[in-house]
Protein backbone atom coordinates (compact mmCIF):
# COMPACT_ATOMS: atom_id res chain seq x y z
CA UNK A 1 0.00 0.00 0.00
CA UNK A 2 1.34 3.57 -0.87
CA UNK A 3 0.46 6.90 0.51
CA UNK A 4 0.63 10.22 -0.80
CA UNK A 5 0.87 13.49 1.51
CA UNK A 6 0.54 16.64 -0.29
CA UNK A 7 0.93 19.57 2.22
CA UNK A 8 1.09 23.62 2.64
CA UNK A 9 -0.85 24.40 -0.60
CA UNK A 10 -1.40 28.38 -0.55
CA UNK A 11 -4.91 27.19 -0.94
CA UNK A 12 -6.05 24.43 -1.38
CA UNK A 13 -10.59 24.71 -3.65
CA UNK A 14 -12.12 21.24 -1.90
CA UNK A 15 -15.40 21.67 -4.03
CA UNK A 16 -17.03 19.41 -1.21
CA UNK A 17 -20.51 20.17 -0.05
CA UNK A 18 -19.41 23.33 1.79
CA UNK A 19 -17.23 24.43 -0.88
CA UNK A 20 -14.00 25.01 1.18
CA UNK A 21 -10.91 26.50 0.40
CA UNK A 22 -8.21 25.64 2.90
CA UNK A 23 -5.31 27.85 3.08
CA UNK A 24 -2.22 26.09 3.85
CA UNK A 25 -3.97 23.16 3.09
CA UNK A 26 -2.99 19.86 1.79
CA UNK A 27 -4.57 15.66 1.33
CA UNK A 28 -3.56 12.46 2.55
CA UNK A 29 -4.18 9.48 0.09
CA UNK A 30 -3.55 5.69 0.60
CA UNK A 31 -3.66 3.68 -2.69
CA UNK A 32 -4.36 6.63 -4.68
CA UNK A 33 -7.48 7.73 -2.34
CA UNK A 34 -7.98 10.57 -0.37
CA UNK A 35 -8.35 9.66 3.63
CA UNK A 36 -7.58 13.20 4.73
CA UNK A 37 -7.85 16.60 3.52
CA UNK A 38 -7.38 19.43 6.15
CA UNK A 39 -4.64 22.18 6.88
CA UNK A 40 -1.55 20.40 6.40
CA UNK A 41 -0.80 21.02 10.32
CA UNK A 42 -4.15 18.39 11.13
CA UNK A 43 -2.12 16.27 8.21
CA UNK A 44 0.11 13.20 8.88
CA UNK A 45 3.39 14.24 9.17
CA UNK A 46 4.77 11.71 6.30
CA UNK A 47 4.00 9.32 3.76
CA UNK A 48 5.48 7.19 0.76
CA UNK A 49 5.42 10.10 -1.40
CA UNK A 50 5.56 13.78 0.52
CA UNK A 51 5.39 17.07 -2.03
CA UNK A 52 5.27 20.58 -0.59
CA UNK A 53 3.28 23.05 -2.53
CA UNK A 54 3.81 25.80 -0.62
CA UNK A 55 3.04 28.93 -3.19
CA UNK A 56 0.49 26.64 -4.95
CA UNK A 57 -3.21 26.64 -6.06
CA UNK A 58 -4.65 22.67 -5.58
CA UNK A 59 -7.75 22.12 -7.39
CA UNK A 60 -9.89 18.83 -8.35
CA UNK A 61 -8.59 17.47 -11.59
CA UNK A 62 -10.91 18.87 -14.51
CA UNK A 63 -12.82 16.78 -16.08
CA UNK A 64 -13.44 16.71 -20.11
CA UNK A 65 -17.11 15.82 -20.67
CA UNK A 66 -17.45 16.05 -24.32
CA UNK A 67 -14.16 15.82 -27.25
CA UNK A 68 -12.91 14.24 -30.74
CA UNK A 69 -9.76 13.53 -29.88
CA UNK A 70 -8.68 12.54 -33.63
CA UNK A 71 -9.94 16.14 -34.86
CA UNK A 72 -6.39 17.92 -33.66
CA UNK A 73 -5.17 15.51 -36.72
CA UNK A 74 -6.72 18.40 -38.73
CA UNK A 75 -6.26 21.71 -36.67
CA UNK A 76 -7.53 24.72 -38.62
CA UNK A 77 -8.10 23.52 -42.00
CA UNK A 78 -8.63 26.62 -44.28
CA UNK A 79 -11.74 25.51 -45.91
CA UNK A 80 -13.32 25.18 -42.77
CA UNK A 81 -12.00 28.00 -40.77
CA UNK A 82 -14.99 30.48 -41.61
CA UNK A 83 -17.85 28.33 -41.69
CA UNK A 84 -20.74 27.75 -39.67
CA UNK A 85 -21.40 23.95 -37.98
CA UNK A 86 -22.42 22.43 -41.55
CA UNK A 87 -19.90 23.95 -43.83
CA UNK A 88 -17.02 23.14 -41.14
CA UNK A 89 -18.26 19.24 -41.34
CA UNK A 90 -18.17 19.65 -45.14
CA UNK A 91 -15.00 20.94 -45.49
CA UNK A 92 -13.64 18.29 -42.91
CA UNK A 93 -15.38 15.28 -43.19
CA UNK A 94 -13.64 13.94 -46.46
CA UNK A 95 -10.15 14.66 -44.99
CA UNK A 96 -10.80 12.59 -41.97
CA UNK A 97 -11.89 9.34 -44.34
CA UNK A 98 -8.25 9.08 -44.66
CA UNK A 99 -7.66 8.97 -40.39
CA UNK A 100 -5.94 5.12 -39.78
CA UNK A 101 -5.92 3.41 -36.40
CA UNK A 102 -2.39 4.64 -35.91
CA UNK A 103 -3.37 8.23 -36.35
CA UNK A 104 -6.34 7.56 -33.67
CA UNK A 105 -3.66 6.29 -31.70
CA UNK A 106 -1.58 9.46 -32.37
CA UNK A 107 -4.16 11.84 -31.83
CA UNK A 108 -5.60 10.24 -29.09
CA UNK A 109 -1.90 10.02 -27.40
CA UNK A 110 -1.42 13.95 -27.90
CA UNK A 111 -4.88 14.98 -27.37
CA UNK A 112 -5.04 13.37 -23.75
CA UNK A 113 -1.20 14.91 -22.92
CA UNK A 114 -2.27 18.49 -24.19
CA UNK A 115 -5.78 17.92 -21.37
CA UNK A 116 -3.28 16.49 -18.85
CA UNK A 117 -1.03 19.44 -18.88
CA UNK A 118 -4.10 21.89 -18.64
CA UNK A 119 -4.97 20.54 -15.19
CA UNK A 120 -7.43 17.77 -16.76
CA UNK A 121 -7.34 14.44 -15.31
CA UNK A 122 -10.69 12.66 -16.83
CA UNK A 123 -11.57 12.88 -19.96
CA UNK A 124 -14.78 11.87 -22.11
CA UNK A 125 -14.15 11.07 -26.16
CA UNK A 126 -17.32 10.96 -28.43
CA UNK A 127 -15.36 8.90 -31.25
CA UNK A 128 -17.52 8.20 -34.46
CA UNK A 129 -15.25 7.78 -37.32
CA UNK A 130 -14.53 3.92 -37.33
CA UNK A 131 -12.95 3.83 -41.16
CA UNK A 132 -9.81 2.17 -42.21
CA UNK A 133 -10.16 -0.44 -39.27
CA UNK A 134 -10.23 2.42 -36.46
CA UNK A 135 -11.70 1.38 -33.70
CA UNK A 136 -12.12 2.32 -30.01
CA UNK A 137 -9.39 0.00 -28.72
CA UNK A 138 -6.89 1.75 -30.38
CA UNK A 139 -7.43 4.76 -27.93
CA UNK A 140 -7.88 2.70 -24.91
CA UNK A 141 -4.39 1.50 -25.88
CA UNK A 142 -3.27 5.46 -25.81
CA UNK A 143 -5.22 6.79 -22.94
CA UNK A 144 -3.31 3.78 -21.00
CA UNK A 145 -0.06 5.36 -22.23
CA UNK A 146 -1.11 8.98 -20.94
CA UNK A 147 -2.68 7.57 -18.04
CA UNK A 148 -5.81 9.82 -17.46
CA UNK A 149 -9.32 8.75 -16.60
CA UNK A 150 -10.80 7.66 -19.97
CA UNK A 151 -14.52 7.36 -20.86
CA UNK A 152 -14.36 6.10 -24.07
CA UNK A 153 -17.94 7.00 -26.32
CA UNK A 154 -19.01 4.31 -28.99
CA UNK A 155 -20.11 6.91 -31.63
CA UNK A 156 -21.84 6.33 -34.78
CA UNK A 157 -23.66 7.42 -38.06
CA UNK A 158 -26.20 4.57 -39.39
CA UNK A 159 -28.66 6.84 -41.54
CA UNK A 160 -28.14 7.60 -45.23
CA UNK A 161 -27.28 11.31 -46.08
CA UNK A 162 -26.03 12.06 -42.42
CA UNK A 163 -22.19 11.69 -43.52
CA UNK A 164 -20.28 10.45 -46.83
CA UNK A 165 -20.42 6.58 -47.33
CA UNK A 166 -17.51 5.38 -45.83
CA UNK A 167 -18.15 6.88 -42.32
CA UNK A 168 -21.47 5.06 -41.85
CA UNK A 169 -22.10 1.98 -40.40
CA UNK A 170 -24.81 -0.73 -40.54
CA UNK A 171 -27.08 -0.46 -36.85
CA UNK A 172 -26.32 -4.07 -36.64
CA UNK A 173 -22.58 -3.72 -36.73
CA UNK A 174 -22.84 -0.82 -34.55
CA UNK A 175 -24.50 -2.15 -31.65
CA UNK A 176 -22.70 -5.69 -31.99
CA UNK A 177 -19.47 -3.72 -32.16
CA UNK A 178 -20.88 -1.78 -28.81
CA UNK A 179 -21.25 -5.14 -26.99
CA UNK A 180 -18.36 -6.32 -27.67
CA UNK A 181 -16.16 -2.76 -26.24
CA UNK A 182 -19.11 -2.94 -23.30
CA UNK A 183 -17.94 -6.36 -22.50
CA UNK A 184 -13.94 -6.27 -23.00
CA UNK A 185 -13.73 -3.07 -21.66
CA UNK A 186 -16.57 -1.44 -19.30
CA UNK A 187 -15.65 -1.07 -15.57
CA UNK A 188 -18.60 0.47 -13.12
CA UNK A 189 -16.56 -0.10 -10.44
CA UNK A 190 -15.59 3.03 -7.94
CA UNK A 191 -12.46 4.82 -9.32
CA UNK A 192 -12.40 3.02 -12.08
CA UNK A 193 -9.49 4.05 -15.10
CA UNK A 194 -11.49 3.24 -18.18
CA UNK A 195 -15.58 3.18 -18.76
CA UNK A 196 -17.37 2.91 -22.05
CA UNK A 197 -20.46 5.01 -23.45
CA UNK A 198 -22.63 4.45 -25.78
CA UNK A 199 -23.18 7.48 -28.06
CA UNK A 200 -25.15 7.93 -32.01
CA UNK A 201 -23.52 10.79 -33.54
CA UNK A 202 -26.77 13.47 -33.38
CA UNK A 203 -30.90 13.26 -34.23
CA UNK A 204 -29.67 13.48 -37.78
CA UNK A 205 -27.24 10.59 -38.07
CA UNK A 206 -29.17 7.72 -36.09
CA UNK A 207 -32.58 6.64 -36.49
CA UNK A 208 -35.10 6.68 -33.66
CA UNK A 209 -35.15 2.99 -33.26
CA UNK A 210 -31.57 2.98 -32.89
CA UNK A 211 -31.70 5.12 -30.45
CA UNK A 212 -34.47 2.98 -28.60
CA UNK A 213 -32.05 -0.07 -29.07
CA UNK A 214 -28.60 1.90 -27.90
CA UNK A 215 -30.76 2.84 -24.88
CA UNK A 216 -31.21 -0.67 -24.22
CA UNK A 217 -27.78 -1.87 -24.81
CA UNK A 218 -26.46 0.66 -22.70
CA UNK A 219 -28.22 0.10 -19.54
CA UNK A 220 -27.96 -4.00 -20.19
CA UNK A 221 -24.32 -3.57 -19.26
CA UNK A 222 -24.63 -0.07 -16.78
CA UNK A 223 -23.15 2.30 -19.03
CA UNK A 224 -24.08 6.26 -19.68
CA UNK A 225 -25.53 7.28 -23.26
CA UNK A 226 -24.73 10.60 -25.05
CA UNK A 227 -25.13 12.14 -28.11
CA UNK A 228 -24.93 15.69 -29.62
CA UNK A 229 -27.83 17.75 -28.71
CA UNK A 230 -29.80 21.51 -29.78
CA UNK A 231 -26.65 22.18 -31.39
CA UNK A 232 -27.86 24.13 -33.79
CA UNK A 233 -31.34 25.10 -35.46
CA UNK A 234 -31.41 22.26 -38.20
CA UNK A 235 -31.41 20.13 -35.25
CA UNK A 236 -34.29 21.36 -33.64
CA UNK A 237 -35.75 21.82 -37.65
CA UNK A 238 -35.08 18.28 -38.04
CA UNK A 239 -37.25 17.02 -34.94
CA UNK A 240 -40.13 18.69 -36.18
CA UNK A 241 -40.20 18.43 -39.81
CA UNK A 242 -38.55 15.02 -39.88
CA UNK A 243 -39.03 13.25 -36.71
CA UNK A 244 -42.41 15.19 -36.21
CA UNK A 245 -42.25 15.31 -32.47
CA UNK A 246 -41.02 17.98 -30.00
CA UNK A 247 -37.77 17.35 -28.20
CA UNK A 248 -38.92 16.04 -25.45
CA UNK A 249 -41.38 13.73 -26.39
CA UNK A 250 -38.57 11.93 -28.65
CA UNK A 251 -36.55 12.04 -25.24
CA UNK A 252 -39.61 9.87 -23.71
CA UNK A 253 -40.16 8.04 -26.94
CA UNK A 254 -36.55 5.99 -27.64
CA UNK A 255 -35.50 6.24 -23.42
CA UNK A 256 -33.51 8.58 -23.47
CA UNK A 257 -34.51 10.40 -20.29
CA UNK A 258 -32.61 9.59 -16.71
CA UNK A 259 -29.74 10.60 -14.74
CA UNK A 260 -27.51 7.95 -17.24
CA UNK A 261 -27.91 10.53 -20.17
CA UNK A 262 -25.76 13.34 -20.89
CA UNK A 263 -25.83 15.46 -23.83
CA UNK A 264 -23.33 17.87 -25.73
CA UNK A 265 -24.19 21.69 -26.75
CA UNK A 266 -27.66 21.65 -25.98
CA UNK A 267 -27.73 25.75 -27.45
CA UNK A 268 -31.12 25.54 -28.34
CA UNK A 269 -32.87 24.40 -25.56
CA UNK A 270 -36.62 25.02 -24.99
CA UNK A 271 -37.64 25.53 -21.71
CA UNK A 272 -39.67 22.77 -21.24
CA UNK A 273 -36.40 20.37 -22.24
CA UNK A 274 -34.50 22.46 -19.54
CA UNK A 275 -37.12 21.48 -17.33
CA UNK A 276 -37.61 18.06 -18.31
CA UNK A 277 -33.59 17.94 -18.14
CA UNK A 278 -33.75 19.36 -14.60
CA UNK A 279 -36.05 16.58 -13.10
CA UNK A 280 -34.84 13.68 -15.02
CA UNK A 281 -31.10 14.50 -14.07
CA UNK A 282 -30.15 14.62 -17.68
CA UNK A 283 -26.92 16.33 -17.67
CA UNK A 284 -25.16 18.81 -19.96
CA UNK A 285 -21.83 19.48 -21.80
CA UNK A 286 -21.26 23.02 -22.24
CA UNK A 287 -18.83 24.08 -24.72
CA UNK A 288 -18.44 27.15 -25.76
CA UNK A 289 -14.89 27.48 -27.58
CA UNK A 290 -16.43 25.14 -29.88
CA UNK A 291 -19.87 26.78 -30.32
CA UNK A 292 -18.22 30.65 -30.24
CA UNK A 293 -16.19 29.27 -33.25
CA UNK A 294 -18.68 28.22 -35.69
CA UNK A 295 -21.23 30.55 -34.67
CA UNK A 296 -23.67 28.25 -33.53
CA UNK A 297 -24.35 30.35 -30.38
CA UNK A 298 -24.89 29.98 -26.73
CA UNK A 299 -26.17 27.75 -24.58
CA UNK A 300 -28.19 29.14 -21.43
CA UNK A 301 -26.50 27.58 -19.14
CA UNK A 302 -27.46 29.88 -16.30
CA UNK A 303 -31.12 29.03 -16.56
CA UNK A 304 -29.85 25.42 -16.28
CA UNK A 305 -28.57 25.76 -13.68
CA UNK A 306 -31.75 27.83 -11.52
CA UNK A 307 -33.30 24.57 -13.02
CA UNK A 308 -31.52 22.07 -11.58
CA UNK A 309 -30.09 20.70 -14.32
CA UNK A 310 -26.23 18.85 -13.58
CA UNK A 311 -23.85 21.00 -16.56
CA UNK A 312 -20.00 20.70 -16.73
CA UNK A 313 -17.54 21.29 -19.25
CA UNK A 314 -16.08 20.03 -22.57
CA UNK A 315 -13.65 21.56 -24.97
CA UNK A 316 -14.83 19.49 -27.69
CA UNK A 317 -12.86 18.90 -31.05
CA UNK A 318 -9.75 19.86 -31.44
CA UNK A 319 -10.65 20.67 -35.10
CA UNK A 320 -13.79 22.38 -33.85
CA UNK A 321 -12.48 24.35 -30.90
CA UNK A 322 -8.53 24.22 -32.49
CA UNK A 323 -7.54 23.78 -29.01
CA UNK A 324 -7.90 21.00 -26.11
CA UNK A 325 -7.20 23.40 -22.87
CA UNK A 326 -10.00 22.82 -20.47
CA UNK A 327 -9.09 25.52 -18.10
CA UNK A 328 -9.63 28.08 -21.28
CA UNK A 329 -12.63 26.42 -21.49
CA UNK A 330 -13.97 27.49 -17.87
CA UNK A 331 -12.79 30.80 -18.73
CA UNK A 332 -14.34 31.16 -22.01
CA UNK A 333 -17.88 29.99 -20.26
CA UNK A 334 -17.59 32.49 -17.41
CA UNK A 335 -17.03 35.36 -20.19
CA UNK A 336 -19.14 34.75 -22.51
CA UNK A 337 -22.19 34.62 -19.99
CA UNK A 338 -21.19 37.65 -18.92
CA UNK A 339 -21.07 39.47 -22.88
CA UNK A 340 -24.59 38.24 -22.48
CA UNK A 341 -26.18 38.38 -19.15
CA UNK A 342 -24.26 41.07 -17.56
CA UNK A 343 -20.73 41.01 -14.97
CA UNK A 344 -22.91 39.46 -12.13
CA UNK A 345 -24.34 36.46 -14.69
CA UNK A 346 -21.73 34.09 -13.75
CA UNK A 347 -18.71 34.24 -10.86
CA UNK A 348 -15.33 32.39 -11.29
CA UNK A 349 -15.78 29.75 -8.73
CA UNK A 350 -18.84 29.07 -10.38
CA UNK A 351 -16.47 28.61 -13.73
CA UNK A 352 -14.33 26.44 -11.84
CA UNK A 353 -17.27 23.96 -10.81
CA UNK A 354 -18.49 23.37 -14.08
CA UNK A 355 -15.15 22.08 -14.77
CA UNK A 356 -14.34 19.96 -11.82
CA UNK A 357 -17.69 18.92 -9.72
CA UNK A 358 -19.90 19.43 -12.52
CA UNK A 359 -18.03 16.99 -14.88
CA UNK A 360 -17.87 14.32 -12.60
CA UNK A 361 -21.99 15.14 -12.17
CA UNK A 362 -22.46 14.54 -15.73
CA UNK A 363 -20.47 11.47 -16.27
CA UNK A 364 -22.19 10.27 -13.24
CA UNK A 365 -19.09 9.80 -11.04
CA UNK A 366 -19.24 10.67 -7.36
CA UNK A 367 -15.88 9.10 -7.10
CA UNK A 368 -13.66 12.29 -8.59
CA UNK A 369 -14.47 16.26 -9.24
CA UNK A 370 -13.91 17.29 -5.30
CA UNK A 371 -10.94 16.87 -2.77
CA UNK A 372 -12.59 15.04 0.07
CA UNK A 373 -12.13 11.59 1.76
CA UNK A 374 -13.18 8.43 -0.02
CA UNK A 375 -12.94 10.56 -3.79
CA UNK A 376 -9.70 10.14 -5.61
CA UNK A 377 -6.93 11.59 -5.37
CA UNK A 378 -7.46 13.35 -8.83
CA UNK A 379 -6.26 16.93 -8.52
CA UNK A 380 -3.89 19.81 -10.27
CA UNK A 381 -1.77 22.24 -8.68
CA UNK A 382 -0.69 25.61 -10.70
CA UNK A 383 2.76 27.16 -9.53
CA UNK A 384 1.10 31.22 -8.12
CA UNK A 385 5.24 32.05 -8.92
CA UNK A 386 4.25 32.25 -12.69
CA UNK A 387 3.84 35.46 -14.44
CA UNK A 388 -0.02 34.74 -15.23
CA UNK A 389 -0.58 34.91 -11.45
CA UNK A 390 1.44 38.33 -10.63
CA UNK A 391 -0.65 40.66 -8.67
CA UNK A 392 -3.18 38.50 -8.38
CA UNK A 393 -5.39 39.35 -5.28
CA UNK A 394 -7.66 35.96 -5.18
CA UNK A 395 -5.42 32.73 -6.51
CA UNK A 396 -8.74 30.66 -6.92
CA UNK A 397 -10.29 33.31 -9.11
CA UNK A 398 -6.97 33.87 -10.91
CA UNK A 399 -7.36 30.55 -12.11
CA UNK A 400 -9.90 31.79 -14.44
CA UNK A 401 -9.48 35.57 -14.48
CA UNK A 402 -6.00 35.43 -15.54
CA UNK A 403 -5.76 32.33 -17.69
CA UNK A 404 -2.64 30.33 -16.88
CA UNK A 405 -1.27 28.20 -19.25
CA UNK A 406 -0.24 24.91 -17.69
CA UNK A 407 0.05 22.90 -14.37
CA UNK A 408 2.33 22.31 -12.36
CA UNK A 409 1.41 19.00 -11.52
CA UNK A 410 -1.38 16.40 -12.19
CA UNK A 411 -2.10 13.37 -10.56
CA UNK A 412 -4.53 10.43 -10.92
CA UNK A 413 -5.41 8.26 -8.19
CA UNK A 414 -2.10 9.49 -6.43
CA UNK A 415 -0.09 9.07 -10.13
CA UNK A 416 2.26 11.50 -11.29
CA UNK A 417 0.89 12.78 -14.95
CA UNK A 418 2.41 15.75 -14.74
CA UNK A 419 5.24 16.91 -12.56
CA UNK A 420 7.46 19.90 -12.18
CA UNK A 421 5.81 21.27 -15.35
CA UNK A 422 6.38 18.20 -17.52
CA UNK A 423 4.39 15.37 -19.21
CA UNK A 424 5.12 12.39 -16.47
CA UNK A 425 3.62 8.93 -18.42
CA UNK A 426 5.76 9.90 -21.98
CA UNK A 427 8.00 11.82 -24.13
CA UNK A 428 5.65 15.07 -25.31
CA UNK A 429 8.28 15.78 -28.28
CA UNK A 430 7.97 12.32 -29.54
CA UNK A 431 4.38 12.37 -28.98
CA UNK A 432 4.26 15.46 -30.88
CA UNK A 433 6.17 14.16 -33.27
CA UNK A 434 4.35 11.08 -34.02
CA UNK A 435 1.06 13.06 -33.82
CA UNK A 436 1.99 15.45 -36.92
CA UNK A 437 3.60 12.58 -38.61
CA UNK A 438 0.31 11.25 -38.92
CA UNK A 439 -1.48 14.67 -39.33
CA UNK A 440 0.55 15.22 -42.39
CA UNK A 441 -0.72 12.08 -44.26
CA UNK A 442 -4.33 12.61 -43.14
CA UNK A 443 -3.88 16.05 -44.83
CA UNK A 444 -1.99 15.01 -48.19
CA UNK A 445 1.23 16.51 -46.91
CA UNK A 446 3.11 13.73 -46.75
Amino acid sequence: MSTLLVKNATVLVTMDAQRREIAGGGLFARDGVIEQVAATSELPRTADDVVDLQGHVVIPGLVNGHHHLFQSLTRGVPAGQNSDLYGWLDALQPIWLRVTPEALRASTRLGLAELALSGCTTAADHHYLHVNGCRLDDQMEAAHEIGLRFHALRGSVTEPDAAPAGMRETEAAVLADSQRLLETYHDPRRFALVRVGLAPGAIFGSSPRFFRATAELARAYGAHLHTHWAEAQGEVDFLRDVIRLSPEAFLESVGWVGDDVWMAHCIQLTPGEISLFGRAGIGVCHCPNSNARTGAGLAPVPRMLEAGVKVGLGVDGSAANDAGHLLAEARQALLFQRLVHGPTAFTARQALELATLGGARILGRDDIGALEPGRAADFAAWDLGAASFAGAADPVAALIFCHPVNARHVAVHGRWVVKDGQLATADLANVIERHNAQSRAVLGQM
